[in-house]
């Protein structure tokens, strides 16, 4: 599982790949808590749940990287060290997440502010999907990672 953030306009975008949906989703969400902070992450905080539902793999990672910044906001918390499992829907349901992360205090931290996940350029492709290059995902994601799912995501900053 890796991530790289990448500039963007007056954004910032996260490049993700992983050898499964849910390594790519766990790594597109530390690639934006890794937007968030510069410093080392402290050994803090406490193990979070989370789970969403959606009608499709990118609505999913929307929907679960949106519930990420709730919790931030929300309980005042920086989640970190993430990990996702995804479930695909069966006789027409919806796409399941369900992810753990620590949540950081950011009272523990020096954290900039992401304003919000966007669909702008979001790109969440399969293994070996051969439009990958076409379809905008970051070149050196196709290249250096190409039997792994790969996401391209842009947060507002």
């Amino acid at each position: 599982m890796t991530f790289a953030l990448r500039e963007h306009t007056a954004d910032i975008a996260v490049a993700a790949a992983a050898d499964s949906l849910g390594g790519v989703f766990g790594a597109v969400a530390d690639g934006m808590a890794a937007a968030m902070i510069d410093d080392d992450v402290p050994a803090t905080g406490a193990q979070l749940t989370v789970s969403e539902r959606a009608e499709s793999r990118e609505a999913a990672l929307y929907d679960y990287l949106t519930r990420l910044l709730y919790e931030r906001d929300v309980q005042g918390v920086l989640p970190v060290d993430n990990a996702a499992t995804v479930d695909e829907p069966t006789g027409g349901g919806d796409w399941r997440v369900t992810a753990s992360a620590r949540g950081v205090p950011l009272d523990a931290v020096h954290a900039r502010d992401l304003k919000a996940v966007t669909y702008s350029e979001m790109q969440l492709t399969p293994p070996g999907d051969p439009t990958r290059a076409e379809a905008g995902t970051p070149p050196e994601a196709v290249r250096e990672h190409p039997d792994d799912w790969a996401a391209y995501v842009v947060f507002d900053v």
